[in-house]
């Protein structure tokens, strides 16, 4: 009978076999569930496994969730509007239960999509469909595909194991910190949209949303359909918004229609990068060059308990690039991907400073929003102002923190970099605190602080600074039934892997709502 091993230690220059062999003689199969690096102690840097191991002739199970479709559907189709990861994953789910769907998508799809984005990134010329934030497979899952979540799911599993069927590479499943990279995962999204067309998903590209249709009886609103750029209308009593961090439009649309919305804390602030070397050196110390390793990442958190303000690192990406990420001609937004190798001679991260709503805007709804478009836009000029065109704005960290004028370095965005003072550019209150969490990032990382690492502004989609609220069991809108707020632009998930666990969630209370409606209907006949 297979047993399960944890936190077993295996030097860097260890084999994982041959420890097996000396520790479980004559063992059969084994699996690794867990695997991480541990490099804490300056000496003995090691892997930590978690593994299932088996007995001779043993065979173990590491099936597939194998999800149970409903006997027979109504003919109303259920709606997904974005088709980000808690959109595409809402689908996925639907289509296995049995239960067809159709999906809209104000972008193309990947390979259109990605010309926009290059197009973008060497010339300056925004697509407003076809960028790093909207189009076929959203935000942060085309951009880079990092897996991490804080959240505790029964679904993550199941989110898992399906990027895998269609072409994530396996370890996924058990590293501590999963990757895809974003030259894979451009090969794994068109395999989920075949599979999703050929299992009873009908998918509009190019066809933006462009009202959401109601109706009232007495005190209660319903959803009814949706009515696309193009003129069409379709009809539906279920619609998952799904429609990212960057839909302000849509936003704006639910208040005019009465959908109930509310402020939502979010965080905003700079990307850092240092050369991957560096990194690889703090962290890794002796073993920094050791190919075991690989990459070097980091997660950094300072609170400061007098104000409640948070600095921390977001989306760090090991051997990655900075990208140029704005969805308006007149706004800078900057965010970071690495790919599947992570072999960029560079290394950046967020380092972003927690906003709380109310504190900072009360009762106004918009205050976030409005600060986020205000500081894009300021970001915009800045670059203008120095004679740039599509660069980045870029500091000096050095020059940043003693709030100095200086010369920037060729780092890893492909649009470029543009001389801009970022120390002028954030309101002082942030400003501030990011300085002030640099300096204990340093205490814990000796030569964070560096002049070889310089600033790019300007990170302000970390999330949505709007909730649309639902209801804690239904997963509906609290003033609209039968609308169902998704993932990262709904104010419920922080990351690719929570927003695909909430469109799984969602598209399971439809099963339970179809198969109740289906379960009467055999009834009554």
């Amino acid at each position: 009978m297979s047993r399960k091993i944890e936190n077993l230690e295996l030097g860097i220059d260890e084999d994982l076999a041959e420890k097996l062999a000396w520790m479980f003689p004559g063992h059969g199969p084994y699996r690794i569930l867990k695997k991480s690096v541990d490099a804490r102690r300056r000496h003995s840097a090691h892997f930590v496994y978690s593994l299932e191991v088996g007995d001779p002739g043993e065979v173990l199970s590491d099936k597939e969730e194998v999800v149970e479709k409903i006997s027979s559907s109504t003919q109303e189709k259920p709606i997904i509007i974005g088709s980000g990861p808690a959109g595409l994953f809402a689908a996925l789910r639907l289509v296995e239960r049995g239960i067809p769907c159709l999906l809209f998508e104000r972008g193309s799809e990947s390979t259109q999509r990605i010309k926009g984005i290059n197009r973008f990134w060497r010339y300056g010329e925004l697509d407003p469909r076809n960028n790093v934030c909207y189009g076929e497979g959203g935000a942060g899952l085309y951009s880079d595909g990092k897996l991490i979540t804080r959240i505790k799911s029964p679904h993550i599993p199941y989110v898992l194991q399906r990027l895998v069927r269609f072409g994530a590479p396996e370890e996924i499943k058990y590293l501590s910190n999963p990757h895809v990279g974003s030259d894979r995962i451009r090969r794994v999204i068109p395999k989920l949209r075949e599979y999703l067309l050929q299992n009873g998903c009908e998918i509009h590209f190019n066809s933006q949303v462009v009202e959401i249709l109601t109706r009232r009886e007495g005190d209660r609103q319903f959803v009814t359909g949706v009515k696309t750029e193009q003129g069409q209308t379709f009809q539906s009593s279920q619609i998952i918004l799904a429609t990212g961090h960057s839909a302000e439009d849509m936003l704006y649309h639910l208040q005019d229609i009465g959908v109930h919305l509310e402020g939502k804390s979010f965080a905003m602030g700079l990307r850092v990068e240092h050369p991957q070397k560096l990194i690889n050196q703090i962290q890794y110390r002796n073993w920094a060059e050791h190919p075991k390793l690989g990459s070097a990442n980091y997660k950094l958190a300072h609170h400061d308990s007098s104000s409640g303000v948070g600095v921390y690192s977001f989306c760090m990406c090991p051997g990655g690039f900075v990208l140029s990420s704005g969805t308006s001609p007149d706004g800078v937004v900057c965010n970071g991907m690495s790919n599947f190798n992570r072999n960029s001679p560079w290394a950046n991260a967020a380092l972003v400073i927690s906003i709380d709503h109310q504190k900072n805007f009360g009762n106004d709804l918009w205050g976030g929003l409005k600060m986020r478009r205000d500081l894009e836009a300021r970001a915009f000029q800045a670059v203008q102002s120095a004679d740039g065109t599509k660069q980045l704005p870029t500091q000096n960290l050095m020059d940043f923190f003693e709030e100095r004028s200086g010369r920037v370095m060729k780092g890893s965005s492909p649009s470029g970099e543009s001389a801009v003072r970022l120390d002028l550019l954030l309101p002082s209150a942030l400003k501030n605190k990011l300085k002030e969490g640099i300096l204990k990032f340093n205490s814990s990382m000796k030569g964070f602080l560096t002049a070889e690492a310089q600033l790019y502004g300007l990170e302000s989609r970390t999330s949505c600074p709007i909730r649309v609220m639902r209801d804690e069991v239904s997963l509906e809108s609290t003033s609209h039934e039968g609308l169902y707020p998704a993932g990262e632009g709904a104010g419920y998930a922080g990351g690719i892997t929570s927003a695909a666990c909430d469109g799984v969630r969602i598209a399971e209370k439809i099963f339970e709502k179809v198969s109740s409606l289906s379960r009467v209907s055999n009834r009554d006949k």
